[in-house]
């Protein structure tokens, strides 16, 4: 059984799940049901619809000072696979509809190289300026992470606070610590309106 984690909370993953290395680090997000006051006209034309965004989640590969150090280092829609090729982008979902994980990102452990210390998620919206979108647009927004061997879910977040007016989400991070692999939920919504914005957080 999957253990649920709330904001801040931290957990094993290597220690209590020994010979662990694959694993699918799974986000998802739904469009929140927009309701219209227009009535059978505004139904008619499209008011009551979800709202079309595009969700991008990404990974930045950090080192022990959190620091972004090459562009190879950040996987995204633009560049699906780490030079080491221990980090995989499925690619980009340009909707969020449907069940299940939007999008999944890859990770073999033991292929992490050893400089890289911090691997963090984040999801933000593309293009949210000119769409003039933020996440109170978003619902049951999640990450998860999978047993790559057995496809058994490991650890569930959801990140259930009120996002209005936040473009960016800071996910969670899997992290290096005494040797072993662990995993911390932030849950932490930013201003920032694209990836390249993001970015320099960790530069």
């Amino acid at each position: 059984m999957a253990i649920n984690l709330q904001k801040g909370q931290r957990i094993d993953l290597t220690k209590s799940n020994p010979g662990l290395s694959k694993i699918i680090v799974g986000l998802g997000w739904d469009p929140a049901q927009q309701t219209s006051g227009g009535g059978f006209l505004s139904s008619l034309f499209g008011g009551g619809n979800t709202p079309n965004i595009d969700c991008d989640a990404s990974v930045l590969m950090l080192d022990a000072n959190g620091k972004l150090t090459r562009k190879q280092d950040l996987i995204y829609f633009g560049n699906l696979r780490s030079t080491c090729g221990s980090v995989i982008h499925s690619g980009d979902n340009l909707t969020g509809e449907g069940e299940g994980d939007d999008e999944q990102i890859f990770v073999t452990l033991n292929m992490i190289p050893q400089n890289i210390h911090r691997l963090v998620f984040v999801v933000n919206i593309y293009d949210c300026i000119r769409r003039k979108q933020d996440f109170g647009l978003i619902q049951n927004a999640f990450i998860r992470i999978v047993n790559g061997a057995d496809m058994k879910e490991l650890i569930r977040y959801n990140l259930s606070d009120d996002y209005a007016g936040k473009t960016t989400l800071i996910v969670g991070e899997i992290y290096r610590y005494n040797g072993e692999w662990k995993f911390a939920a932030i849950g932490e919504g930013t201003n920032d309106t694209s990836l390249s914005e993001i970015v320099k957080r960790y530069m």
